[in-house]
Order: C-alpha cells, then sequence, then structure tokens
C-alpha cells in the first residue's frame, strides 16, 4: 500500500466519521442506541472538523517541513479572519477565541492562551493531515502539529494534537493499532492528563467484556462534571479505544466510536483518520466514500469546494517530491 492510498483512506475516514458522529455530538449513549440502535449510515455533511483539517493540510502544502506558527497565525489573518463577517458557524472555543485574539494584534502563542479554551480538541480534530505528512515519523508529525498548536491551543489542546498526529504518523507507516496508539503516547508526556486518559482507555479496551465497553471507556475517560464535551483528552482517549476496540478497521472503529456520544464528530473524526491511514482508501466503505462531498465551507469560507480526496492526493505529490 503506497502513501497515496494510505493518505485518501485517512481523509475520507476522517471525513466519514466527522459526518457520521455529527448527529450524535453531546448525546450520551444511551439516547444514541434509543434513537438509532447503532449509527452505520451518514447522514448529512461533515462539520468543522472536515473543514479545519483541509486547512491545515493546505498550510503543509505551501510550507511543509519549516512551517512555524507565524506562518499559521499569517493564514488565519490573510484567509479566515476576513470571510468572517457574522458568527463562526460551528466552530469550537478555542478556534473562535483564537480569531478574537489575532483581532486584537496578539501573537502565538499568546493566542492559544488567552481565550481559556487550550485544553479543547480543536488540534486534535485537525491532526490527521500533519501525520499524513510525516508517515513513519510520530516525532515529526507532532513537532509539526505543535507550530499549528501554538496558534489556538495550548497544554493539554497540544498535547492532544501531539497524540494523533503521532498515531496517524505510525498508521501511515504500517502499524497496526497497538502500535499506533504507542507511537501516540511516544510523542506526548507520561505524567500529563492525555496520557492517562489514553492508557486508562486502552485499559479498559484489554479488560472490558464487549457487552460493557462503552460503559468502561467513559468510566476511564469521560469528564462527566464538566459542562463541555469537546476536552482533548477525553475525545483522544476515546478515540484511540475506539480503534482499539475496532481492531483498526474503518467501519469498526468509527461506528463503535460515535457511539460513545459526548464530541462524537471529533471522536469519529480521529478514529477514522487512524484507521483510513491503515487500511487506505478501500478499507473506508464505499457507502461511506460515496456521501462524502467538496466542503461547503460553512465554517471556514477559504475551504469551500475542496475535496478530502484532491487534498489527501496533494499531501501525497508533496511527500513524494521531498522524498
Amino acid at each position: 500500500m503506497n502513501h497515496r492510498d494510505r493518505a485518501r483512506g485517512c481523509l475520507l475516514g476522517l471525513a466519514a466519521g466527522d459526518a457520521l458522529g455529527a448527529p450524535a455530538e453531546n448525546l450520551p449513549p444511551s439516547e444514541i442506541r434509543r434513537r438509532w440502535g447503532r449509527l452505520t449510515e451518514i447522514e448529512g455533511g461533515g462539520t468543522d472538523d472536515t473543514e479545519y483539517a483541509i486547512f491545515a493540510a493546505s498550510l503543509l502544502v505551501r510550507h511543509g517541513h519549516a512551517l512555524t506558527s507565524a506562518d499559521v497565525a499569517a493564514a488565519y489573518r490573510r484567509e479566515i479572519i476576513p470571510r468572517v463577517t457574522g458568527p463562526m458557524r460551528g466552530a469550537g472555543f478555542s478556534e473562535l477565541g483564537t480569531v478574537e485574539a489575532l483581532r486584537r494584534g496578539l501573537e502565538p502563542p499568546l493566542t492559544g492562551l488567552v481565550h481559556s479554551h487550550g485544553w479543547s480538541d480543536g488540534l486534535a480534530m485537525r491532526a490527521a493531515p500533519y501525520g499524513i505528512f510525516c508517515p513513519g515519523d510520530p516525532a515529526e508529525a507532532a513537532r509539526l502539529i505543535e507550530q499549528d498548536g501554538l496558534v489556538s491551543a495550548s497544554g493539554e489542546g497540544i498535547l492532544g494534537g501531539r497524540a494523533v498526529a503521532g498515531a496517524v504518523a505510525a498508521a501511515m507507516g504500517g502499524a497496526p493499532a497497538q502500535d499506533a496508539v504507542e507511537a501516540a503516547l511516544s510523542v506526548i508526556p507520561a505524567d500529563s492528563w492525555t496520557s492517562r486518559s489514553i492508557r486508562r482507555a486502552r485499559s479498559a479496551v484489554a479488560a472490558a467484556p464487549a457487552g460493557g465497553l462503552e460503559e468502561a471507556l467513559h468510566e476511564a475517560a469521560v469528564v462527566h462534571d464538566y459542562p463541555w464535551t469537546d476536552l482533548a483528552p477525553e475525545a483522544v482517549a476515546l478515540a484511540m479505544g475506539a480503534v482499539l476496540a475496532g481492531g483498526g478497521d474503518v467501519e469498526a472503529s468509527v461506528t463503535f466510536g460515535v457511539s460513545l456520544g459526548r464530541d462524537a464528530d471529533t471522536i469519529g473524526a480521529i478514529a477514522g483518520a487512524i484507521a483510513g491511514a491503515m487500511c487506505g482508501e478501500g478499507g473506508v466503505p464505499e457507502r461511506w466514500a460515496a456521501r462524502i462531498a467538496p466542503a461547503t465551507g460553512k465554517c471556514l469560507p477559504v475551504v469551500a469546494g475542496r475535496h478530502v480526496l484532491d487534498i489527501a492526493d496533494e499531501l501525497a505529490d508533496e511527500l513524494a517530491g521531498g522524498l
């Protein structure tokens, strides 16, 4: 399987997981079971997860391994902020806060610190392109995404992005599910909240009976007394647990991931990206791939009309040119 095939599988898997999980966002597993039994069919389009991943990929195509946080901030000011004439529909707290910080003239890393939402999963949801760009090199993928993260995230939010980028990079190099999760852990501090959550999720998958795995993963990673569901340590750990539970299979990993509820679109997107990089384009169910349309730009107008397969090919071409 070549890098192009894995890149296409990765971003198709991300977009499919995003779209499949969107209706279940912020719901508990019990309500998801009541409404759908099991979510297996894509009903609508994707969210900001897919659009921000496309935007992140465009930064890599433009700057490659030389990407800096200053480049990312400049792209926000040039391509995102001028098109925000009202509310950013569907954007996460960290990205909304970043836009306001940049408008005030702040620079990274302050732009990722002042809005107090640096722990969100906004960086993790767009981490996949960095892993695609660094096949077999989790450390470089983590270094690159941290440059992106300094603009909009801090602390555990950056660590969540590093973990996902590391896992995707390992998967792009042919690593199976267990090794991809180990790669995620290798690029973040062992005593971090994110690392502890991922390790608890991994243990839950290994120990829990199949019928009780949703509850076991919630016990391992979910912060029930916090009012929002976009905590990076939580979403990343649940997504890693879903990949392990699905054995790296795209459909099994994504459908289980979105069944966990909480930030279901981001959990599905991360799980789909990691499993898609493992399995390649052919591993994404055809019925899902057929539903993935070009981005509408409802959150980021700059990416309107871009299809994740075209973006994957651009990343693969850029990667091939640098080899």
